[in-house]
């Protein structure tokens, strides 16, 4: 299940440095603008201790975690949206996305150039929502102009039904308000569904701060961008990207340690990383055995014949059954046979809801 999270912001706002600390990969951070040009992607490990218990309960030949991918995408200009710096070719990254997260400077430092020449986190991001709007305004207006006169002169329910909820797209955006703050109807989420529109996209903020800050968990700055972020029910990281960049280069003991000795519970990017997973409606399942103890990525709602269909086509075309344990029950009892015995080993038909934390065996036939 490829899920995809861009990582966006101004230029020298930390997008980069934060990327190399997610992937550990060496890109280039330079203090300039467009020192990203294409997009890196990176493939994230989520952090799962369960996986990890899995593991030394089967000892399987091989352990998989479940994983997505962060993008980190070139920095965005005013005037993006009529082609300014990178422009249209930003704006075509972004929407490819399933989430964006949005770094924010947060920090103080006259060695790092800022590109309005200030530290103004709300005005840093409405500039990019305002590329973000009018990138996805000139998408609509273009698919209006082109069936508004069928629309209006032909009684074509689709094309109606289209056209309607287009201009409800349309009215939101030019009062400023993004597409992911607007409730549509199931029907309405399918019409507007190819569009890929950006602003339809949940985000979360991302506070870049100092060191002396991150270890307060705050600042001035932070708590602008809080309070603009509760307006629109968007959540909020607070970390320091080059703190965990060099975090990122330790062993996990070794990290550990140093974020303890900092005072700091969780890292910034374990948090980030649970954050996305979670403003995706994310969870997950896990296949274990001798030969492979894997965790598997779902959408909360999904069935287990869908769920089955990530192992294979062919276990969801052939799906009889699912056994499935629940982790807790494992993690208690320590023994698959004695959760058997319990009469904790459930069988559910292909309706069954997954839940998070299921371990699953899929009995199928083709």
């Amino acid at each position: 299940m490829s899920l995809k999270a861009g990582i966006v912001g101004l230029p020298n706002v930390g997008k980069s440095t934060l990327f190399n600390a997610i992937t550990k990969k060496n890109i280039l951070a330079a203090n300039y603008p467009f020192a990203t040009i294409d997009p890196n992607v990176g493939v994230v490990t989520v952090p799962d201790s369960r996986l990890t218990f899995l593991e030394e309960l089967y000892v399987p030949k091989n352990t998989v975690p479940t994983s997505f991918e962060f993008t980190d995408i070139a920095g965005l200009v005013k005037g993006a949206s009529k082609g300014e710096g990178l422009g249209n070719k930003f704006l075509s990254h972004i929407r490819e996305v399933d989430a964006i997260v949005e770094v924010i400077r947060c920090f103080e430092d006259e060695n790092i150039i800022h590109v309005s020449g200030k530290v103004d986190p709300i005005e840093d991001i409405e500039i990019i929502n305002v590329e973000l709007i009018l990138s996805d305004l000139e998408i609509i207006e273009n698919r209006l102009s082109k069936i508004e006169k069928k629309a209006q002169t032909t009684k074509d329910k689709e094309t109606i039904a289209e056209y309607e909820v287009l201009k409800k797209c349309q009215d939101s955006l030019t009062k400023n308000i993004p597409l992911r703050q607007i409730e549509f109807t199931e029907d309405e989420k399918l019409l507007i569904k190819n569009f890929n529109f950006i602003t339809a996209k949940p985000i979360i903020y991302v506070a870049n701060v100092n060191e002396e800050d991150a270890v307060l968990g705050k600042n001035k700055y932070t708590e602008e961008v809080r309070n603009f972020a509760s307006k629109e029910n968007a959540g909020v990281i607070v970390m320091c990207a080059k703190l965990e960049s060099e975090l990122a280069e330790l062993e996990e003991q070794d990290k550990e340690a140093f974020l303890k000795e900092l005072g700091i519970a969780h890292s910034g990017l374990d948090k980030l990383i649970f954050a996305t997973y979670s403003l995706l409606g994310l969870e997950t399942f896990f296949t274990v055995g001798k030969d492979e103890c894997r965790a598997w990525t779902f959408k909360k709602g999904t069935n287990a014949k869908k769920a089955a269909g990530l192992i294979h086509s062919d276990i969801e075309r052939g799906f009889i059954k699912a056994e499935i344990m629940k982790y807790n029950d494992l993690e208690e009892l320590k023994d698959e046979k004695k959760v058997q015995e319990a009469g904790k080993l459930y069988l559910e038909g292909k309706d069954y809801i997954m839940q998070d934390g299921d371990i699953v065996y899929f009995r199928f036939n083709v």
